[in-house]
């Protein structure tokens, strides 16, 4: 099961940056708009603790994360919706993924150029934010076009739902979006979802706003009223950048000395990781301890699919048990002698933290 970040915002904010840290690997980064043309794409592992710890209980050979993959898309413009700078291909790219990491500029370096001539992170949102609405409402306003053309000519039984999909962005969806509001801050019932699914809107995608500020700026609060209420990571990409260079005893000493858990890009990971709805179950044994993604709610058998189709196929039930109850156990024998380990059906939610064994059969 895959799942993408697409890496947005205007030219020179810090993107490729944080992509090089990100992926550790080698892209052109330059200092001018337009660097970036085709999108570059890297897979990055989710940081798990939990990993480890079953690995060293289970003796495994080796560890297996589970992955999320990064897509850097080139600086979007002012006017990149009527296809200023290289707009509509950026736009294009931005409507393949999952999920937005919108990155902003908020560090004083004179050597990098705004692309506005100022610092102003504030307008910098406004002006992305509003190229992704206005680009929603091109798409929303020819779709019902083409509903109205539809229902001169609809059969009885398809005109109620064409009907009221037309109605829907007529009065709600289209009036929204000119006046530049995210369509992701509605509270959308689920026929509304439906209707805008199959638009592959981008401002109904979830979003996280990356905060690229200076390294003495990183430990003082988000004062920009146009973030308050969103989900805003604050990092120096450079810093993050040298970070990704170091071996991993260097990055601890490097965080423990900065009085933090874990570096900005794993908070970036483990964040687009939960605005996606996505959690982890894990398999371990001697061979591989490895976790899988799968998105929250997903039940029993759908989650053994994504192992192999095989395990869906002929699901019978599954043994679950938390991974935390099963290291404090000791051993395999020693949880199911407490009960811990659970046999569960068709049915079964499976959560995140659980370490699964299906039974299947063919």
């Amino acid at each position: 099961m895959s799942f993408s970040i697409g890496i947005v915002g205007l030219p020179n904010v810090g993107k490729s940056t944080l992509f090089k840290a990100l992926t550790k690997k080698q892209i052109d980064i330059a200092n001018y708009p337009f660097c970036t043309i085709e999108p570059n794409k890297g897979v990055v592992a989710v940081p798990d603790e939990r990993l480890s710890k079953l690995a060293e209980f289970s003796k495994s050979k080796k560890i297996v994360p589970t992955a999320i993959e990064f897509i850097d898309i080139a600086g979007i413009v002012k006017g990149a919706h009527k296809g200023e700078g290289l707009g509509n291909k950026f736009l294009a790219n931005i409507r393949e993924v999952d999920a937005i990491c919108q990155v902003v500029r908020d560090f004083k370096s004179g050597d990098i150029i705004h692309v506005a001539g100022k610092v102003d992170p504030a307008s910098d949102v406004e002006v992305i934010n509003i190229e992704l609405a206005f680009a929603d409402l091109e798409t929303a306003s020819k779709h019902l076009s083409k509903l109205k053309s539809k229902l001169k000519t609809a059969a009885l039984k398809t005109e109620k739902d064409d009907r009221k999909a037309a109605e829907f962005l007529e009065t709600k969806i289209i009036p929204a979006l000119e006046n530049g509001i995210l369509l992701r801050t509605f509270d959308l019932d689920e026929d509304e979802m439906k209707i805008l699914k199959q638009l592959n809107l981008l401002t109904i995608k979830p979003m996280i706003y990356v905060l690229n500020v200076d390294e003495s700026e990183l430990n003082k609060p988000v004062e920009i009223e146009i973030l308050k209420k969103e989900v805003v990571i604050p990092i120096c990409a450079q810093l993050e950048s040298e970070l990704a260079e170091l071996n991993s005893d260097e990055v601890i000493e490097y965080l423990e000395s900065a009085g933090i858990s874990m570096t900005g890009l794993d908070r970036i990971i483990v964040e687009a990781y939960k605005i996606l709805d996505l959690i982890s179950f894990i398999t371990t044994g001697e061979m591989e301890t490895k976790a899988w993604t799968i998105k929250r709610g997903t039940k029993a058998p759908q989650a053994a699919g994504v192992i192999h189709g095989d395990f869906e196929r002929g699901f019978i039930a599954a043994e679950v048990i938390n991974w935390k109850d099963l290291l404090d156990s000791g051993s395999e024998p020693a949880a199911k002698e407490k009960g811990l380990i659970r046999l569960e059906g068709k049915i079964y939610e499976v959560k995140d933290g659980d370490v699964c064994v299906f039974r299947f059969s063919v």
